[in-house]
């Protein structure tokens, strides 16, 4: 991991020297705090648990709910604004999470749960394309480590959510969770630069498209091959996200019911998962710059298996150790899954991007309703032993087709 890291940090210079590096750590620090506000209302599950006495199905359908508001609704933004542009998208989406957090903070009952749950998924719907539209934009010859600094904020967001609820709400009671809006205002804040930089940006790519010097960006493969390689991806989020559903959202009560640990107690383990998960997204985006896409999707996603397969067996530390390494391989595969899927239709970055981030929450939010009813019936334990399997889908990438050398510049144009 070291080497890997020493490698990517050696690809920081070229990159910060680029004027459009500070958009770049903006995008990180959005995509941090818009992340985070997701990760508390999953975080403070055991809590809204407790308080209206819900049943695992009904944790399930919350997560549907929310994962539905987040998936649906991204191809349609980022097709939206792929055809006009739309420069405060980022602060509108923002302002429909801060609501969702509040209403959240003091919902008595499932209803208003689910609405809360719904205006957080909205604001994350707009997010997701638009920032990695901006990403991509501005990472220009090396989007991989573009895209890795920019997952990595939401991985990071992501893994200190459930720390921080574990700090701040769990001494305490639900209500404490309005202190979040105080994320809410620093990413207003963060989004400013972004907004600017977005503006002009289009301002240029207007002049240069009335002076008739930009060619329209060509598809690497064939169409038939290009639907068969999305299909392809498809299938590996499928795989991917089943098994981080499994983790993201019933870690806490796993850890709870097989070694009785406390709800504070599972929360941090919960932290370390997901602060795998950031630190694989920064190593996986700059290796598929270096040795292609490709392979980081084959090691990443068939590479999970011997951690999830043991998972169920394992004693209490050990289960931290196997769930810190299915996190770190797992996460490492969604960077190169995107700029795969973008290098394949390189003139619909708003599309691919809403589509396959679309497709993971909605892959998540079926899978945690299906596990809810599942853990219901027979037990969260069978749960874990079940969902060890589905990283073997990680065999499919294999059959994805070779895109060439490195295709950014193509991907970006458009």
């Amino acid at each position: 991991m070291i080497t890997v890291l020493s490698k990517a940090s050696s690809r920081l210079h070229p990159v910060v020297a680029d004027a459009s590096f500070p958009v770049l750590v903006a995008l990180c620090a959005a995509h941090c705090c818009n992340d985070l506000l997701q990760a508390v209302v999953t975080a403070a599950y055991p809590m809204l648990k407790a308080d209206l006495a819900l049943s695992f199905s009904q944790i399930g359908l919350i997560t549907l709910v929310y994962q539905i508001a987040s998936s649906v609704f991204q191809p349609v933004v980022g097709l939206a604004f792929d055809k006009r542009p739309f420069v405060r998208s980022l602060p509108a989406g923002m302002c429909s999470t801060t609501l969702g957090i509040v209403l959240f903070a003091f919902a008595s009952s499932l209803p208003a749960v689910l609405v809360a749950v719904f205006l957080v998924g909205v604001g994350s719907s707009t997010l997701h394309p638009e920032a990695s539209r901006i990403t991509s934009l501005a990472g220009r010859g090396r989007r991989g480590f573009a895209q890795s600094v920019f997952q990595v904020g939401g991985n990071f967001g992501t893994s200190i959510g459930p720390l921080l609820v574990a700090l701040v709400v769990a001494p305490r009671d639900r209500t404490w969770i309005v202190c979040f809006v105080v994320v809410a205002l620093l990413a207003f804040r963060a989004m400013r630069p972004i907004c600017r930089w977005y503006a002009d940006y289009l301002v240029r790519r207007r002049d240069t498209r009335e002076g008739g010097a930009e060619p329209a960006p060509a598809r690497p493969l064939p169409l038939r091959k290009t639907v068969w390689a999305i299909v392809l991806l498809m299938v590996l989020i499928f795989s991917k996200y089943i098994y981080m559903a499994c983790l993201s959202n019933y870690f806490t009560f796993y850890l709870i019911e097989r070694f009785g640990v406390t709800i504070r107690a599972s929360q941090l383990f919960l932290f370390v998962f997901l602060f795998a998960t950031a630190v694989g997204t920064l190593v996986g985006g700059p290796v598929g710059d270096r040795w292609g896409r490709k392979p980081v999707i084959w090691i990443s996603i068939l590479g999970t298996a011997p951690f999830s397969l043991a998972m169920p067996h394992c004693g209490l530390a050990l289960t931290a150790v196997a769930a810190f390494c299915a996190g770190f391989m797992l996460s490492s595969a969604f960077p190169a899954i995107l700029l795969y899927s973008q290098e394949l239709l390189p003139s619909k970055l708003g599309l691919v991007s809403g589509l396959f981030f679309g497709l993971t929450f909605g892959v998540a939010g079926i899978a945690s309703a299906v596990l809810g009813d599942f853990a219901d019936a027979y037990g969260i334990e069978a749960v874990y032993r079940a969902c060890a399997y589905t990283p073997l889908l990680g065999l499919v990438a294999w059959f994805l087709p070779n895109l060439g050398p490195n295709r950014s510049d193509a991907a970006v144009r458009g």
